[in-house]
């Protein structure tokens, strides 16, 4: 069985820090498991703000929506704490992308979290799903550095 990664990789096109807050924490004392979700959606969010996706989508009433969330909690965390926080495309089908996210903890220098989520492409405007284009495609796999096959 492979150990768990101790820092987050440094070729995820989405690596942030992020420092824990008092208001984080739980009844008791640790930092309450939703905020993982919440980071999730911070890096999921940054990565759709990258500049070639932002200028493709630029001007559009188009943007990514979650479709389903998944999040396996590894350690207990506590504040006070700073994270590393990544997000990366896994692979792109015909109308979704799934997405994978680590935590990773500085001080106990370990993985916190991880999970996965589903996003599609939404048109706000007529209020239904799109299908990933090509473009989109091709700068997605640019960023993360490889082809992503919905094998």
């Amino acid at each position: 069985m492979t150990e768990p990664p101790t820092q987050a990789s440094s070729d995820c096109p989405v690596l942030l820090t992020i420092p824990t807050q008092w208001g984080d924490q739980d009844a008791f004392g640790h930092v309450n498991n939703t905020r993982s979700i919440r980071w999730f959606e911070t890096a999921r969010m940054r990565y759709f703000d990258l500049d070639p996706i932002v200028e493709l989508l630029q001007g559009t009433r188009v943007g990514p929506i979650l479709v389903s969330i998944h999040c396996d909690y590894r350690r207990q965390l506590s504040h006070p704490d700073t994270l590393q926080v990544t997000a990366r495309v896994r692979k792109i089908g015909r109308t979704s992308m799934v997405m994978e996210h680590q935590i990773f903890s500085q001080q106990q220098q370990l993985l916190i979290s991880e999970g996965c989520s589903t996003v599609v492409l939404f048109d706000y405007a007529k209020n239904e799903p799109l299908p990933v284009s090509e473009e989109l495609r091709t700068i997605i796999e640019a960023l993360e550095g490889r082809s992503l096959d919905d094998d």
